[in-house]
């Protein structure tokens, strides 16, 4: 078992952060000049950052497009308490861990309709930040304003809504790896109507030496109307199509010249809205997320006859959900909202197998409802005092009901101090091959109930010298139990294979840095410290897990730096530098797997940006740019097996007109 600091010496360090920020604080004068940015994905109704008592951080599309980022995976490698794990070269499955928790823990929410697979998985890959205006992400558990997968957080993506004279722009680069990707949008509005559209495509030839292209192609679209001062309603529309060809087994072992995995993502909303009066507001929100997608890997030729050589797959998954919600805004300083939302999944796929026994053959269908009931209070009982209560029932068509709660408290002092803490509780729902599997090698449990997690934190921010320097400490922790897990020697003949065996615990610190220049620098650091421990390994003890060892893939440390400098008022810089600390992992190529350390690893990425021609608009600019992604060419792994890209440079420009 790993040594780590003990709780209460965790807590200590915290209550030190407090009194010695206060005081730092207390030599200077307070500046309420500060803008508090808008959130909307924490409590479903548009407040203040300061008020909000989740941990939420907020990336502007805007700045991640001027470092030249592509994929919404590689924007969060840069959030606090947020270990993005890809399997290899472009276009691998890519993983997000949230303060420890699983990867399907993680809610994916594009406008507010659900992406993630039933029961939580999301490949993080297949999600490009063209026509993004922002992205939140809220740390801890939200399932009482979203229901399942919103354990250990959730991730939205919100479409540009555009405003002002219709303005397009056109970009092209290519690079190292074959790499080459384009991009067109336009945007405009008025106070009436609000619109974008935008289209684009990334290509690579990928790091291995044969059969490792990735290509990413999307369409997005939003239109926004507010015909009156009361009503609005907004439509958007995301299509992707995503073709991934990759030349590895399941341990990364370069072996197959013809395998590759496509998928298709079409997601839609309709959000409503319109005030009844100065105190009520009704909300209706439509949403639909299909994915259809699989895996072709048929003989590479007539010498490949040995054991499983050739398979082919197909999935269609689909989410469609209709919520309503009600906000009360009668007594002053406060919002209740009250909210309902019944929602459809469905899955159905087809495989087929080629083996020397023969071939076979499997088909799969299942549905699943549910109906979730909500309530959430706000409430400013005094001067910088929030406080915050919700509770949510979710009447499952499986599992029956569930009930989730969370609570929190947020104060700030003239002081520049806003002190945070909440608690609560999230759960996830089987998936629906852990329900509902019936083939040779896996037979599901249509009893299984959520995976559940209880969780609390505290959390202080500090700003400095006249709002320049902003300080910002948070402790959390988790208990993840009831985690379903499968066996292959099941406790009967006819028994199912999956069964709640297992729980984990997860807790750390999460400390952020920000730095503002009159000069146009500015400076956003963050560090993560992170303890996970298997409480109950389960079935899994044969496989490297065992009580009192860390969860795989979460470094206990974690480091973050991003330096950016606008100067003379048409040239951009940024650095981006991250330490990932060594962690734990399995090496799949041996049965049982055993454990494996993945080392540490420093990764650097440099971007720049110059306007070269900048006319009066509408005439056009032009914009040179430059991204280097892994700046020292660091080799290191995130899964074992699956080196990450070297060094990649792309150069490029972009049209405004």
């Amino acid at each position: 078992m790993r040594a780590a600091p003990s709780r209460a010496v965790q807590i200590l360090l915290i209550g030190v952060a407090l009194g010695g920020l206060s005081g730092l604080q207390a030599q200077e004068p307070a500046d309420t000049t500060r803008l508090d940015p808008v959130v909307v994905t924490a409590t479903r109704v548009p407040t203040p950052q300061a008020s909000v008592t989740a941990t939420v951080t907020v990336l502007d599309g805007a700045a991640l497009e001027a470092q030249g980022i592509r994929m919404i995976g590689d924007a969060l490698r840069n959030v606090p308490g947020l270990d993005v794990v890809q399997s290899g070269s472009y276009g691998g499955l890519t993983s997000v861990f949230v303060r420890g928790g699983e990867s399907d823990y993680v809610k994916v929410l594009i406008d507010g309709v659900p992406v993630n697979e039933p029961g939580g998985a999301f490949d993080f890959s297949t999600l490009s930040i063209e026509n993004v205006e922002r992205i939140e992400i809220v740390r801890g558990p939200v399932s009482v304003m979203y229901g399942s997968d919103a354990i250990a957080g959730v991730v939205q993506i919100f479409t540009r809504r555009g405003e002002g004279r219709t303005e397009g722009v056109a970009a092209a680069r290519g690079g190292t790896y074959g790499s080459f990707d384009w991009n067109a949008s336009a945007q405009g509005g008025t106070d009436r109507v609000r619109y974008s559209a935008a289209v684009a495509r990334t290509a690579t030839d990928g790091i291995y030496e044969f059969n490792s292209d990735y290509a990413h192609l999307v369409f997005s679209g939003l239109l926004r109307l507010t015909p009156d001062a009361r009503t609005d309603a907004q439509l958007a529309v995301r299509y992707a199509d995503n073709d991934y060809h990759f030349p590895t087994d399941g341990s990364g072992q370069v072996v197959d010249r013809n395998s590759f995995q496509q998928q298709d993502r079409l997601t839609a909303s309709l959000d409503a809205g319109r005030y009844f009066s100065n105190a009520v507001q009704g909300r209706l929100l439509l949403a639909f997320n299909r994915t259809d997608g699989g895996i072709n890997d048929l003989p590479d030729g007539p010498a490949d006859t040995l054991s499983f050589f050739g398979f082919v797959s197909d999935r269609v998954v689909t989410r469609s959900s209709a919520g309503a919600l009600a906000n009360f805004y009668a007594i002053p300083m406060s919002v209740l909202t009250l909210g309902a939302e019944f929602e459809h999944e469905s899955e159905d796929g087809t495989s087929e197998s080629l083996s020397q026994f023969g071939s076979s053959s499997n088909e799969f269908s299942a549905t699943r409802n549910n109906l979730g009931y909500y309530g959430e209070i706000q409430a400013a009982p005094a001067t910088g005092l929030t406080v915050t209560l919700g509770g949510r029932i979710d009447d499952n068509q499986q599992f029956g009901t569930f009930f989730t709660y969370r609570g929190g408290i947020t104060y700030g002092l003239r002081t520049g101090t806003h002190l945070r803490a909440a608690i609560g509780t999230a759960f996830k729902e089987p998936t629906f091959f852990e329900n509902f599997a019936d083939d040779p090698f896996a037979k599901g449990n249509p009893d299984l109930d959520p995976e559940r997690t209880n969780s609390w934190e505290l959390g202080v921010e500090q700003w400095l010298w006249g709002d320049r320097v902003a300080l910002g400490v948070t402790y959390f922790d988790q208990r993840f139990e009831d985690l379903i897990q499968y066996t292959a020697l099941p406790p009967e003949p006819d028994a199912p294979n999956f069964f709640h065996v297992a729980a984990a615990d997860a807790s750390g610190i999460e400390a952020t840095v920000s730095l503002y220049s009159p000069a146009g620098v500015t400076l956003r650091g963050s560090y993560a410290y992170l303890h996970t421990e298997v409480v109950d390994a389960g079935f899994d003890g044969g496989g490297g897990l065992a009580p009192g060892e860390p969860l795989p893939r979460r470094p206990a440390h974690r480091l973050t730096a991003d330096l950016a400098w606008r100067f003379v008022d048409r040239a951009y810089a940024g650095l981006n530098v991250l330490y990932v600390g060594d962690r734990d992992d399995r090496d799949f190529s041996t049965f049982p797997a055993t454990t494996v350390v993945l080392p540490s690893y420093w990764r650097l990425d440099l971007a720049g940006e110059l306007d070269v021609l900048r006319l009066p608009a509408p005439r056009p600019s032009f914009t040179a740019t430059l991204r280097i992604e892994n700046l020292l060419d660091a080799s290191y792994q995130e899964v074992f097996g699956f080196p990450a890209p070297g060094r990649r440079i792309l150069l490029g420009g972009r049209v405004r007109f």
